[in-house]
């Protein structure tokens, strides 16, 4: 980094120091955790000779505890992206307004988090429904393994709670999809045959100011082959767009190939469900007739729905990955419900 010229192509610097961070983020803590270790001997000594330490040296070993089990987590995303940023979208299904509300809450759940954990958010697209919440968005989180741990993410997401846009009261249930995918660095090859891609442009709609409104800034590219749909209107520019939306093309199908490289490793195939409804979520979210949050994977539950939506989701994410790893262990076929 202090090398001249470093600094002269943005976004190859950019990508260095995001490399750097994702290294620091793990080689860091073990070393402190190693010193420690090492501390935890010279308390031991002392022990021996003083009992007085004893809860000093009890709450020390406690503390380690905790510090190799954080290890062994980060240890999971061991992915050939986990260390990636993450491009998160977010699409409201059934469920009507309830459900563009629900969409609308979930993502800001998921800048809560990054938020929680210093990540950058850059807001990508985002397609407001008239009456309330949002029909889709999505954002780049970037950070330390930030696609590592939201990977898991990807599916169905059910709400029930009592409707706010129900004159009468009533209960609703609602769903909103989440799909993730890596940022892919240019450094990356993913091909694409230009000629399996549909591109189209249209108006942008919200905020941007009125040039967005005359002009045909937005992009929309379709890969023909694999019916993957991209979409871009964050920037003013259509060159711009057209070129953010070739890097989520080329995360999503980095996605599906890291996803069929895996079932190839594990001797297994991965049944996606593909259902919109009932019966297909990875996770469910109650605030009635109590409060509490549940994964229908790892049956990792929290009480506080609130708490949740403020962005404390990093339970659900280890265990997530702790699931994970206990099904590779075992060779157990997994069935993931899944975003579109």
């Amino acid at each position: 980094m202090a090398a001249p010229g470093f600094w002269d192509n943005q976004e190859k610097a950019q990508a260095t120091v995001s490399e750097m961070k994702a290294l620091r983020a793990v080689v860091k803590p073990l070393q402190e955790t190693l010193q420690a270790a090492e501390d935890l001997d010279g308390l031991l000594a002392f022990l021996e000779e003083d009992e007085a330490v004893r809860a000093e040296v009890e709450a020390e070993v406690a503390r380690l505890e905790g510090a190799v089990e954080e290890l062994e987590l980060k240890a999971l995303l061991n992915g050939p992206h986990d260390a990636a940023g993450a491009i998160l979208s977010v699409y409201a299904r059934d469920g009507g307004v309830d459900a563009n509300d629900w969409a609308d809450m979930l993502l800001q759940m998921y800048i809560n988090w990054a938020r929680r954990h210093d990540y950058d958010v850059e807001l990508i697209d985002r397609q407001e429904n008239e009456e309330a919440g949002i029909t889709q968005a999505t954002i780049a989180i970037r950070g330390p393994m930030a696609y590592g741990y939201l990977k898991g993410e990807e599916g169905m997401h059910r709400l029930v709670r009592i409707s706010p846009f129900n004159a009468e009261g009533k209960r609703q249930t609602s769903f909103a999809a989440v799909d993730v995918s890596p940022e892919i660095s240019d450094s990356v090859e993913v091909e694409i045959d230009e000629s399996d891609v549909r591109e189209d442009t249209y108006r942008a709609s919200g905020a941007g100011g009125q040039h967005v409104n005359k002009t045909d800034s937005a992009v929309r590219l379709t890969h023909l082959p694999t019916g993957v749909v991209v979409q871009c209107q964050s920037e003013r520019s259509q060159h711009k767009n057209r070129a953010q939306a070739w890097k989520m093309l080329r995360a999503r199908l980095a996605r599906l190939e890291e996803e069929r490289r895996e079932a190839e490793q594990l001797a297994k195939y991965k049944n996606k469900v593909r259902q919109k409804g009932f019966g297909s979520q990875i996770r469910n979210y109650f605030l009635h007739p109590d409060q509490r949050v549940k994964d229908a994977r790892t049956e990792y539950m929290q009480g506080s729905f609130h708490g949740v939506m403020d962005g404390d989701i990093q339970g659900f994410l280890d265990a997530y990955l702790r699931w994970r790893m206990a099904q590779h262990e075992e060779g157990v076929e997994i069935h993931e419900p899944a975003a579109e």
